[in-house]
């Protein structure tokens, strides 16, 4: 009998909070439609569960998530959710949910993976792990919100290292920057999470539901979630995303080995 395959995305309460682990640890939880599919969905139940008053969001295994399966890209397979496109990245990136949102960044979030966390209300991070946006190591773009909310999450020069360098950010220096709010000891972001989504989840539902709402619905033109911001992401992902660069990129990856860029 053939063995069922695990879901790409896990689901699972603890009391009134939710958590959604990312399921792929063989491939270090990177983003393909069926992930996208199992988290968006993961969100959706939360969101809708009333028992639910606080949603964790992290990876099995090693990692937290190393982005888009640049796999998938090369072969010309779509990342998304074939039901729900408009959930965008990981079924999480533009997929408003009421409840706040805690990431626990178990090991590396690169690329799509920070974008997850800064998607994110708060987030907690182990002290081993790392955030950073790569894409232009391999001539994507970061188009998954990371170009429109890492500049209003830190400030904008240390924003632009961050997006044109691609270097990676240890965790000590992601907490002070304050794209973190916590630091756990190796192994303990999951821990950690939960007594932060615990102690929120204390609190009266409808206040802290709303206290969200106000906060994003004051910063919407500067939070990475309005219409406008997302309508500029999506001219220059299109630019990028229909390159020769593009195209190369995942292909060098794929083949381990030095990309050649043309500047087109």
């Amino acid at each position: 009998m053939n063995q069922q395959p695990e879901p790409a995305a896990l689901y699972e309460t603890h009391g009134h909070v939710a958590v959604v682990t990312l399921n792929r640890p063989d491939a270090l939880n990177a983003v393909n439609a069926a992930l996208s599919a199992a988290a968006g969905a993961g969100f959706e139940r939360a969101a809708n569960d009333p028992d639910v008053r606080a949603v964790v969001i992290t990876g099995a295994g090693r990692a937290f998530c190393a982005g888009a399966d640049l796999k998938e890209v090369a072969a010309g397979r779509s990342l998304y959710d074939p039901d729900h496109r408009e959930w965008d990245f990981a079924g999480i990136v533009r997929h408003w949910i009421p409840k706040p949102v805690i990431a626990a960044v178990n090991g590396f979030a690169l690329g799509g993976g920070t974008e997850i966390v800064l998607a994110a209300d708060l987030a907690v991070i182990d002290e081993d792990a790392s955030l950073g946006l790569p894409e232009v190591q391999r001539g994507l773009l970061a188009a998954a919100g990371g170009l429109l909310r890492i500049h209003r999450q830190v400030p904008p020069k240390v924003a632009a290292e961050i997006a044109l360098t691609g270097q990676s950010v240890a965790a000590a220096r992601a907490y002070e920057l304050g794209l973190v709010n916590r630091v756990a000891p190796a192994g303990k972001a999951l821990a950690t999470a939960l007594e932060l989504a615990e102690t929120i989840a204390a609190n009266a539902p409808l206040s802290v539901q709303q206290s969200k709402r106000v906060m994003h619905e004051c910063a919407r033109t500067t939070s990475g979630w309005d219409d406008e911001s997302w309508a500029v992401n999506t001219d220059a992902a299109r630019v990028i995303f229909t390159s020769e660069d593009a195209k190369e990129g995942p292909r060098a990856f794929a083949q381990k080995r030095q990309p050649r860029w043309t500047g087109r």
